[in-house]
């Protein structure tokens, strides 16, 4: 039996249009196998509103001229925009030994460490998952799980226009403050944050980050 691979593999991908990331992510499980090594890939959207599994249309008050897609992750409603640090997971669970649950609380634990060096006092909440600071969310979770393996993953918002969240009920929440990095931090340069977060979750997963052209 081969040993586990250890090693991490993060891609940077740019900005890149929402579906062919999406049907990427769809087409990397399927064609998976044991020895495959688990991916991070790194991208920002160009603006999507992207509806979960079972979301409801109610919450998605007046896209404008913002594209929908329906999208086979859990979760309700989300905006992904230039100036959001977007992070796709895409783990073998069974391997690496982790529930759902688990899963989410290691990627909320990796923003909030994250956070947390640069002086941002941030926590999730079980009944909504995220990250949140004084009460507003700054990062959106949403997964889908198959064959024990997962994708999609976790939005960042660190310097965008937030005004398009004003155009749902983000995350299936109506009143639900959303803010990013911007307003808590001096300096909040995606590039670099992305690179510190993945050094959080790579730590958190127990596997060694090494990167790759996307």
């Amino acid at each position: 039996m081969n040993a586990k691979p250890s090693q991490l593999i993060v891609r940077e991908l740019g900005r890149r249009d929402y579906v062919p990331v999406w049907q990427a992510m769809r087409t990397f499980t399927d064609k998976r196998h044991e020895d495959t090594r688990d991916e991070l890939w790194l991208v920002e959207h160009p603006p999507v509103f992207t509806v979960g599994l079972n979301g409801n249309p109610e919450h998605l008050l007046d896209p404008g001229d913002i594209p929908v897609v329906q999208v086979d992750r859990g979760g309700q409603v989300t905006y992904h925009g230039p100036g959001q640090i977007v992070v796709y997971a895409l783990l073998d669970l069974r391997r690496l030994g982790l529930g759902p649950r688990q899963l989410v609380t290691v990627l909320e634990e990796g923003v909030i460490g994250l956070l947390a060096e640069y002086g941002v006092e941030a926590a999730g909440r079980r009944e909504a998952p995220g990250v949140y600071v004084n009460g507003a969310k700054v990062a959106a979770l949403g997964l889908r799980i198959r064959r024990g393996c997962c994708y999609h993953g976790l939005s960042l918002n660190v310097a965008m226009d937030l005004e398009p969240f004003s155009r749902i009920n983000p995350c299936g929440y109506p009143g639900l403050k959303v803010s990013q990095l911007r307003d808590f931090m001096d300096a909040a340069e995606p590039e670099q944050l992305a690179r510190h977060l993945v050094d959080k979750l790579a730590g958190h997963l127990q596997l060694s980050a090494s990167w790759a052209s996307g």
